[in-house]
């Protein structure tokens, strides 16, 4: 992999992982539209690893909420009472909703793997994510007729964050946006747009790091290592600054917009690539 093509992918990354757009798609399209020749197994390492830059990403905009919540769930389980305020029950279903994605990842681990060197299957589950971002945003839009139906975020429960998790573990294919995913299963939960984008970026914090130190450890291992290391030092940087200003704008507009146009983008990107693979035989 050149220096160019690591930083056009993490800049890829960084615009499209908390969009609900699947950046895993884009990482799997981009390279696959510009018939770029990357080697399967380190790709794949390197498209997880890089999730860390947007990692960073979310750590810095979101550190507050993280360290209280953090906090707050520590001190319920050292009193051995985890409901024991708002702000505890909050973190310990950030936990449990990332259970189900930590697990899928340990099952479905080489299934994942061997599906980001399929581009028309990544090309259809878009299709997939356009669909669930279409029912999400009709789910809200028939809660807006009554505003007292919202739910705040301190509401959710044990059953609404298993649900948001599942969606999660689905999104492990790449196809199937994470963010996209889980935000829409917050809007079937009752949450409005900013509480379930709120939600769905604060549980993409253990899975990330989980899944980005697996594939560092899987790298560190592997033939080469240092040779990868300034592409990996390039993808992390501009995946990072580039989802900075990302998820900025996205919790800048949303109150004033809605999901359709990503559902379009994702409906249009996903017919694109399965035209191409027709077209290519």
């Amino acid at each position: 992999m050149t220096w160019y093509q690591a930083l056009i992918l993490g800049v890829v990354q960084g615009a499209s992982e908390f969009l609900p757009i699947s950046s895993s798609a884009h990482l799997v399209l981009v390279p696959w539209l510009l018939g770029w020749q990357l080697e399967a197994h380190p790709f794949f390492l390197f498209s997880v690893s890089v999730h860390w830059g947007t990692l960073a990403a979310v750590v810095a905009i979101f550190r507050s909420d993280l360290l209280r919540f953090g906090r707050a769930a520590l001190q319920a389980l050292v009193h051995r009472n985890l409901l024991e305020t708002p702000e505890a029950t909050l973190g310990w279903l950030l936990v449990l909703a990332s259970l189900p994605g930590a697990l899928g990842g340990i099952v479905l681990g080489g299934v994942v793997e061997q599906a980001f060197t399929n581009p028309p299957a990544v090309a259809g589950l878009l299709l997939g994510t356009a669909g669930l971002l279409a029912l999400g945003e009709r789910s809200r839009s028939i809660r807006a007729a009554n505003p007292g139906e919202f739910r705040v975020l301190e509401s959710l429960r044990t059953q609404d964050a298993l649900l948001i998790g599942l969606a999660q573990a689905v999104a492990l294919l790449p196809g199937i946006s994470r963010s996209g995913a889980t935000i829409s299963a917050g809007l079937f939960r009752g949450l409005d747009r900013v509480d379930a984008v709120r939600f769905s970026f604060l549980m993409s914090v253990p899975i990330i790091f989980g899944a980005g130190l697996v594939a560092l450890t899987d790298l560190a291992g592997g033939p080469g290592a240092a040779e990868f290391l300034p592409s990996l030092a390039i993808g992390f940087l501009s995946a990072g600054i580039v989802g900075f200003f990302a998820i900025r704008w996205l919790i800048r507009t949303l109150a004033g917009s809605t999901f359709w146009g990503f559902a379009a983008y994702c409906a249009a990107l996903g017919a694109a690539g399965l035209l191409v693979s027709l077209i290519r035989g």
